[in-house]
């Protein structure tokens, strides 16, 4: 097929698209009725768990069946117990979940996990880009698999709504570990975070202006704290002072700043994140050196390559060392440290998505309608949708909007 023609089906689909509302009622599907399987996370350290036992109970409610893998909550304190008695199926073997409509997990599948998978099935999980295998790809690919990312989920304001709730939980939580390791019962300075009459507040620099960095810096003013927010970003600065107020101090990345407030501070915080590839390295190991003793770095884009240059990744057994008698925090998956908290802010976005395909009678009719699931698609029926990975693995992309208008 030529390009030409390609491109005029697509703006064909993309138009329908536009339609009004109305037209697209005239064509709902009937309501259907969807196995729903909750693995349990065999990814190291991941604690989170994609719904709670109330989501379930709706679900159920809606005429739904969810099957869950025993001890799959167990991380996040949800028992098996409390799963059943709202109506979840516990099943003692993953083959059994795996044999579900919609398979809704945390962590991206590992080989094992989608050797389990049965074809046509769907998946909702994360995909993390920066460490998808070939051969993980290759295989979802083959098994028809239709597959989202939380990552892609936008809501109606047009937000990246999974990336935004766990940026959140991220930025406050980094504040109170730091608060942890300024404590004796730590090792740290023996300092309470913030202050009290007559005593000095800490001080803390975060490196980042976007969600993560504004709640690390709301809950750190929340405790007393001195917050310095450096950002390359005058807008993303004008954002968060706008919305914190004038209590806080920007500055655009001033090497000579940047340094003189690193070397004071007792808490520096690294939240820089990349569109694509490596977060920058903000911070040299010579400016590392010359900071106090046992002052604290937590650096949140870790996953990334991280902020400053000493750092390395750490996980929860072992989350922090010691260099230059600075304390470096390098723990990639901070929310599942507070899983249960994660685990709502999840199940809050994904329920209502379930709900949909449900309701409007399959998948693709949920994707025809809500922009913001269309966006999170990577792989449809077994085709690659995703043009970044259809780029970086050399793989063939097909057009979305004609596949689903296709399957309608």
């Amino acid at each position: 097929m030529s390009s030409g023609l390609y491109s005029g089906f697509s703006d064909v689909a993309k138009q329908a698209m536009l339609q009004p509302q109305e037209s697209m009622l005239e064509v709902k599907s009937r309501k259907n009725s969807l196995q729903i399987g909750i693995p349990r996370e065999i990814s190291f350290q991941e604690n989170r768990i994609a719904l709670t036992p109330l989501s379930v109970a709706l679900l159920v409610n809606n005429g739904h069946q969810v099957m869950l893998e025993t001890n799959a909550g167990q991380a996040a304190n949800f028992s098996d117990k409390d799963y059943s008695e709202q109506g979840a199926q516990i099943v003692y073997d993953s083959k059994s979940v795996y044999e579900s409509d919609i398979v809704i997990k945390v962590a991206p599948p590992m080989m094992p996990e989608i050797e389990l998978m049965k074809p046509g099935q769907i998946l909702i999980s994360t995909l993390q880009i920066s460490t998808l295998k070939t051969e993980n790809l290759q295989a979802l690919l083959n098994k028809r698999i239709t597959a989202l990312s939380y990552e892609h989920l936008r809501d109606e304001g047009n937000i990246l709504t999974v990336i935004r709730a766990m940026s959140e939980i991220v930025g406050a939580t980094s504040v109170l570990i730091a608060a942890e390791y300024l404590s004796n019962v730590f090792n740290g300075k023996g300092l309470m975070l913030g202050g009290i009459t007559g005593v000095p507040p800490t001080e803390i620099v975060i490196l980042g202006a976007g969600t993560v960095g504004e709640l690390a810096a709301r809950t750190a003013l929340a405790l007393g704290a001195e917050v310095k927010v450096f950002d390359p970003s005058i807008y993303k600065l004008r954002r968060l002072q706008s919305s914190i107020g004038n209590r806080v101090f920007t500055s655009v990345m001033q090497p000579i700043v940047l340094e003189k407030a690193i070397t004071t501070c007792d808490v520096a915080i690294g939240a820089m994140r990349a569109e694509d590839g490596r977060s920058p390295c903000i911070v040299t190991e010579e400016t590392v050196s010359h900071m106090k003793p046992n002052s604290v770095i937590i650096d949140v884009s870790i996953d990334q390559g991280g902020c400053f240059e000493t750092s390395r990744v750490t996980n929860h057994a072992h989350p922090v060392f010691r260099k230059y008698d600075v304390i470096h925090y390098c723990v990639p998956n901070i929310a599942s440290r507070v899983a249960r908290t994660a685990t709502y802010a999840l199940t809050n976005i994904f329920t209502p998505i379930l709900l949909d395909i449900g309701e409007k009678g399959g998948i693709a009719n949920v994707i025809w309608q809500k922009a913001g699931v269309r966006n999170a698609v990577y792989i449809y029926n077994g085709h690659l949708t995703n043009k970044h990975l259809a780029e970086r693995f050399n793989i063939p992309c097909k057009d979305l909007d004609l596949l689903v208008l296709s399957a309608r």
